[in-house]
């Protein structure tokens, strides 16, 4: 059976190419997108997924925010954090509010790298822009 992945960017292009992306893997389905902290929390609640891939800037509740009630709601769920402003700091940031994984969004090998860690229960924090 495929492993289900939730998509969270406040971009709709971004998304698209993060579920084409993601879809080349025949063992991998996007379940739902998210367009922003909020909506990420609710459908990871609703979908259950087995990874979430979330981005770090959004409306209303960033990313991190949005990573911390989630692993309120849903214990265990992977989040790989997908930005375009991934630094040193922000990947220990992120590693301390209990994400598994850091990629820059510019680096779909990366994204997609991250991704089978993840499934893998590792981590994977990519290079630092």
């Amino acid at each position: 059976m495929a492993s289900r992945i939730l998509i969270a960017d406040d971009n709709p292009h971004v998304r698209h190419a993060l579920r084409q992306l993601l879809e080349q893997n025949p063992d991998w389905k996007v379940c739902g997108e998210a367009v922003d902290g909020k909506d990420v929390v609710r459908k990871a609640r609703q979908l259950t997924p087995d990874l979430i891939v979330l981005d770090f800037l959004m409306p209303g509740m960033n990313g991190l925010e949005a990573a911390r009630e989630i692993i309120e709601v849903v214990p265990g769920v992977p989040i790989l954090m997908c930005t375009m402003y991934l630094s040193d700091q922000l990947t220990e940031v992120a590693k301390r509010s209990g994400l598994r994984g850091a990629v820059a969004k510019t680096g779909g090998d990366q994204v997609s790298k991250g991704v089978e860690a993840l499934l893998r229960h590792e981590t994977f924090f990519g290079p630092s822009n």
